[in-house]
């Protein structure tokens, strides 16, 4: 099971750190990706990161302003966005599989999924 948090309401410049908390002893095998859903869009992909940490891919629209990473040790995902814009508005949302094969950027690839946590950036 995964939980999303760290949402709320940012001006435009700001940041925001996003947690995802993973129950279960399997957290180092899985795989784990950010995506969004924007109001009346498709959910797309935000980021992505490997089992260990090592590997990381990024939305070309967040990239150099957000930063996936994870901490083995406390079950927990995080995504911290920088320089944030009104177009960052979105539910966000983080997911996870045991097993990727270069299409981290589809959300068919992923097995569990989060909640969703709400991020809205005004201008």
């Amino acid at each position: 099971q995964l939980q999303a948090s760290g949402g709320g309401l940012v001006q435009a410049g700001g940041s925001l750190r996003l947690s995802c908390t993973a129950s279960g002893r399997s957290f180092s095998n899985w795989f784990m990706g950010w995506f969004r859903r924007a109001p009346g869009k498709e959910r797309e992909f935000v980021a992505a990161i490997d089992w260990k940490g090592s590997v990381t891919h990024y939305a070309d629209s967040v990239k150099g302003r957000f930063t996936i990473s994870r901490d083995n040790a406390k079950n927990t995902l995080y995504l911290q966005m920088s320089s944030l814009k009104p177009e960052d508005t979105a539910v966000y949302y983080c997911a996870a599989t045991g097993s990727i094969s270069g299409t981290y950027y589809l959300e068919y690839a992923y097995d569990y999924w989060g909640q969703g946590t709400l991020v809205t950036v005004s201008s």
